[in-house]
């Protein structure tokens, strides 16, 4: 994304939240942001009969759930570090999480939902709307979580995602050999040769009942956030936003983790509920038009908040040389614009129409991408993480209303420049038959001129598959 990029977005978020307590508290609701960290769409209302999600599931039925929403990075998320830089600058708005003094250093959600709710008790009657981010760590590793939650989840429901191998038609650059679990203890001991060994089987259960276990723990910490909302008597003027920074992978492609362009990593939940709009109170149903399947991206949340709270943020311009001032899967980089705009684009259109239960044309493809230190997957450098100067390759995805395509070519880090003339590797997947992604079809003859089609529409960028309203 580029630390220019990021300056510029805490800028802008600067100046949302001076101008929203300027305002009047009467005209603007206030903001609820929950982001838990590596959330895949493991939940009930995303159709997974696997979870346990009660209390998410519940905030869905008074929502709108996009089901199609995708991050642009699977390292983190700008939204963590915007967020993280945000409370920086306004240390009175920080709450410290003292995770050394937690009981063997496992649990900081327990503290951070308790300064949420500490919050929610001390600011529901103040003059001014109030903007709250809420960040939890699970069901980031480690997996730890209290053991009553294993009770949903007997390890007899679950499965390994079958073929678990690596397909043999998909370049090993686009391989994320998951360092982050290898230096873990319990993975340690299994020995395994770096990079191809696989987990074995009986082992990946275990990884992915854990997981669902945590993402069963979080929800309880949601929904306990919520319930103070009630008790606090501000639910009614409350928006919710729930999201993640990215996905996660429970075996497909005998991967784990994030670091790649497959949809396991870029794929994540986004639930919006607004008070007159999805919320209906406590004796609500969801009703069929509740849910989208519209492409959405989390730059969208940005603009959509700043449109919720009366302040439009518009997108960002062309400038006089013809590119946009911006780089989002534009691949060429300008000077930075001075005054606030988005890459994004504001989602209150699209919830108004999906309400009405209207048709909805909307964003041709979502952007994503991850870089390389090289084709070939390596320690050293950290091929899952490598460091901007150690970048050569970079991959370049989209995921469209039908396919996801992805692009692999050399990255100079110096200019921050892709060399399109070279293509080191491509995939191409049809989500209406294989939405795991395990057969490339890149090379099928009869995919030329979709794969020409999808590769002009990646190069062009974000800002040609935007939706015309």
């Amino acid at each position: 994304m580029g630390y220019k990029l990021i300056i510029m977005l805490i800028v802008i978020w600067l100046n949302l939240i001076a101008v929203t307590l300027m305002c009047n508290a009467a005209a603007r609701p206030n903001f609820l942001l929950i982001i838990s960290d590596d959330l895949r769409t493991a939940l009930g209302c995303y159709g997974d009969v696997n979870a346990h999600t009660p209390n998410i599931d519940a905030l869905a039925k008074d929502s709108i759930v996009f089901t199609e929403a995708f991050a642009q990075n699977e390292l983190g998320s700008l939204l963590f570090l915007l967020l993280f830089l945000l409370f920086l600058l306004l240390p009175t708005m920080i709450c410290p999480v003292d995770v050394p003094t937690m009981p063997n250093q496992t649990l900081p959600d327990i503290e951070i939902l308790q300064q949420a709710r500490k919050f929610i008790r001390e600011h529901k009657e103040d003059s001014n709307p109030f903007f709250l981010a809420v960040g939890f760590q699970k069901p980031h590793i480690p997996l730890k979580y209290p053991e009553r939650y294993l009770k949903y989840h007997p390890i007899e429901k679950f499965e390994i995602p079958k073929p678990y191998l690596w397909p043999k038609n998909v370049s090993n650059v686009a391989y994320n050999p998951w360092t982050d679990l290898r230096w873990r203890k319990d993975v340690a001991k299994l020995r395994l040769k770096f990079p191809w060994d696989k987990i074995p089987e009986r082992f990946g259960k275990l990884i992915i009942q854990s997981y669902y276990a945590a993402v069963s723990y979080v929800d309880n910490m949601i929904g306990k956030l919520i319930h103070q909302l009630r008790a606090s008597r501000i639910r009614e003027n409350t928006i919710i936003i729930l999201t993640s920074d990215h996905g996660w992978a429970l075996g497909e492609h005998a991967t784990w983790s994030k670091y790649s362009n497959f949809d396991v990593a870029v794929h994540v939940p986004l639930i919006i509920s607004i008070p007159a709009l999805t919320y209906r109170g406590s004796s609500s149903k969801q009703r069929i038009c509740q849910v989208t399947d519209a492409i959405v991206e989390l730059v969208d949340i940005f603009p959509t908040i700043a449109d919720l709270a009366g302040i439009p943020i518009p997108i960002c311009q062309v400038n006089n040389t013809g590119h946009q001032s911006r780089s989002r899967n534009a691949f060429t980089y300008q000077e930075e614009p001075t005054d606030p705009c988005s890459e994004g684009i504001s989602l209150v259109p699209l919830i108004k129409d999906t309400l009405k239960c209207q048709s909805v044309s909307w964003k041709k493809a979502a952007f994503s991408q991850y870089p390389r230190p090289g084709i070939q997957p390596t320690l050293h450098p950290n091929s899952d993480k490598p460091h901007l100067r150690e970048t050569k390759i970079m991959g370049y995805t989209l995921k469209t209303n039908n396919y996801r395509y992805t692009a692999w070519v050399p990255f100079a880090h110096e200019t921050c420049k892709p060399n399109w003339d070279i293509i080191i590797a491509e995939e191409l997947y049809d989500h209406r038959t294989d939405r795991r992604e395990s057969f490339n079809i890149a090379f099928l003859p009869k995919m030329i001129s979709t794969k020409k089609y999808l590769r002009s529409l990646l190069r062009n960028g974000w800002r040609n598959a935007l939706p015309t309203y």
